[in-house]
């Protein structure tokens, strides 16, 4: 373990990438037999970090096999082109919608910036590297990869995005789910209480895609749902249904709010109904801290709403 990672049983290493904020976006090395791979990247700000938690793990750069990122969005996948270069054996995976947006980053970068602004995305994406097209591969839906005797698979799961994938590793019993299982923070957690809402972030979520997805994860009833925003959370049927009822209750509010103009009133209305579904706590968990908290989300999954909204009624 270091400062800004935490081990977890079978072989399995969280790490925070530094993204926005401690406790906010994660990638997962994972280790099987003096071999590894790493399951999402962070943007480029946090390779430093990534190539850390390997040499702490007395691992060469040649013992890192993979990296498999869920999406490429690039809060997840920012940085996979320029940790690749540092890992000689590796190969770089994605879901085949996203394998163009790797190789040339140029619509990828120019998306992200008209989100967060051209200063912005620099202070928190950095810089954005093309990947190399001889290491830089595309996944099949249900494809296995990792290890003799540690198979992992790939589940092409649309819904938040069109070129999302998760990870199902059966030994482990964990999920790593990306943004396609919600998002949920550790700040929010009381007891076995845990605050789990959709990402619908612009510019593919698809609500129906999303519902089907949920159910495809949830069918395989795993132990755990290592989530890149944030970290392991128990996996239980319940947040599964919480999540079905969020995104009718998202989806309810755009309509509600998205002839508005401009997205504060959607994004208020998402406010309050997640400072709402907070798990009960203690007098600090105030409408404050939870809109410190959940600014950043609330705005991005208005913006994803409308857009969402505006295709449906062309």
């Amino acid at each position: 373990m270091t400062a800004f990672s935490q081990d977890f049983p079978h072989g399995i290493t969280c790490i925070d990438t530094g993204y926005w904020r401690p406790g906010f976006a994660a990638a997962y090395l994972l280790i099987e037999g003096g071999e590894a791979l790493f399951i999402e990247t962070g943007p480029s700000h946090a390779v430093p970090r990534l190539r850390a938690t390997l040499a702490h793990k007395g691992l060469s750069p040649e013992a890192l096999r993979a990296i498999l990122v869920t999406h490429v969005h690039l809060d997840h996948a920012g940085g996979a082109a320029e940790l690749l270069n540092h890992l000689p054996e590796a190969q770089l995976r994605v879901h085949p919608r996203g394998l163009r947006h790797l190789l040339d980053p140029t619509q990828l970068q120019a998306g992200a910036e008209a989100v967060y602004g051209p200063e912005r995305f620099q202070s928190l994406l950095g810089t954005v590297q093309p990947a190399d097209s001889q290491r830089t591969k595309s996944t099949e839906d249900q494809e296995m990869v990792g290890w003799p005797g540690r198979p992992l698979t790939i589940l092409h799961t649309p819904g938040h995005a069109l070129h999302h994938q998760c990870i199902w590793d059966p030994t482990s019993g964990g999920l790593f789910t990306g943004d396609a299982f919600g998002i949920s923070y550790r700040i929010f957690d009381q007891g076995e209480e845990r605050l789990l809402f959709p990402a619908t972030t612009p510019v593919q979520f698809d609500r129906e895609a999303s519902h089907h997805t949920l159910d495809r994860l949830a069918a395989l009833s795993p132990k755990w749902l290592f989530l890149t925003h944030f970290g392991p959370v128990p996996f239980t049927n319940r947040l599964t249904d919480r999540l079905h009822t969020l995104l009718d209750r998202f989806a309810d509010l755009a309509d509600l709010h998205g002839a508005q103009k401009g997205p504060e009133p959607l994004t208020e209305a998402l406010h309050q109904l997640l400072y709402q579904e907070c798990p009960p706590a203690l007098p600090p968990l105030s409408d404050a801290l939870c809109r410190d908290w959940l600014a950043m989300d609330c705005a991005l999954n208005a913006q994803g709403l409308r857009v969402w909204q505006q295709r449906r009624s062309c």
